[in-house]
């Protein structure tokens, strides 16, 4: 009977001891291997569309399987949707974005919005991202290259370039 009481909590300590060697619970110390991730990051417009977006911010999730959500401090003028895009590994610490989003025209008059007729579709914009990541892992540095298209993809005026530093976000 005096085997079997003690069995118990020597199974209990050797599967405490388990959890604790397994780091049960905590937070990764290290970041993820390569672009997969969340990130955070400031965006300074060089010219075109992008030059007069004071303060930008991008946030993005690069997925494991090649895709990728990118919103921005933005999104809300006009309102739009997040983009949506694709990923890629092209080198050591080198890769390259390619993400869509919907672009709505901005309503000329507030009457607009209570006859119906606000923020209506208004093309989309491509951008092209090149990303080389840190040796740490933990941020990079990017260019991005913007492109618009009205609704029958048809290149427009402004878009413009960028520059970009992005952080890993982290526990």
């Amino acid at each position: 009977m005096k085997k079997h009481s003690l069995m118990v909590p020597i199974l209990a300590a050797v599967l405490l001891a388990g959890f604790l060697a397994a780091g049960f619970g905590e937070a990764p110390s290290k970041p993820a291997a390569g672009l997969s991730g969340a990130w955070k990051g400031g965006v300074l417009g060089t010219s075109g569309w992008l030059a007069d977006m004071k303060g930008l911010a991008f946030m993005y999730v690069f997925n494991a399987d090649g895709t990728m959500t990118e919103s921005s401090n933005y999104d809300a003028f006009p309102p739009g949707p997040p983009a949506y895009g694709v990923w890629r590994k092209v080198g050591e610490r080198q890769y390259e974005a390619r993400y869509e989003v919907f672009l709505t025209k901005a309503v000329a008059i507030m009457d607009e919005i209570a006859k119906g007729n606000g923020w209506v579709p208004n093309g989309y914009g491509v951008l092209s991202q090149k990303i080389t990541l840190s040796e740490d892992g933990g941020s990079f540095e990017s260019t991005i290259k913007f492109d618009l298209f009205d609704q029958q993809g048809k290149p427009m005026a402004g878009g413009g370039e960028a520059t970009s530093h992005g952080e890993r976000i982290r526990f």
